[in-house]
């Protein structure tokens, strides 16, 4: 087999998997419940965000919340400084690749 294969988790649980992690990239996997997020940080590569359910709430550097459905995708800049949460009653669901992968 030459492929390498990988499970996403299912269900709606708060869920911040690192499903890959290598020299290449980081491929996250998350599920958010309303008021959930992550704490307030500053991207360690660039962020490509992919919202594959529900409505991301999002803060970066000083502005104000932006929300993006289902179906958005998000190219952030290294050194950004984001607050992502989900401020909406339906299970927000991200892959988030962080590319090349952070050095840290």
């Amino acid at each position: 087999m030459v492929e390498q294969v990988f499970k996403l988790s299912p269900g709606d649980e708060k869920t911040v998997a690192r499903v890959i992690q290598d020299e290449n990239l980081h491929y996250l996997h998350m599920v958010f419940n309303l008021n959930e997020g992550l704490p307030e940080h500053f991207s360690n590569s660039n962020v490509y965000m992919t919202v594959v359910r529900g409505i991301l709430s999002i803060a970066l550097d000083e502005q104000d919340y932006h929300v993006y459905p289902a179906g958005s995708l998000l190219k952030i800049p290294e050194n950004t400084k984001m607050n992502v949460k989900n401020l909406n009653e339906d299970v927000l669901e991200l892959i988030v690749v962080k590319a090349p992968a952070p050095k840290k």
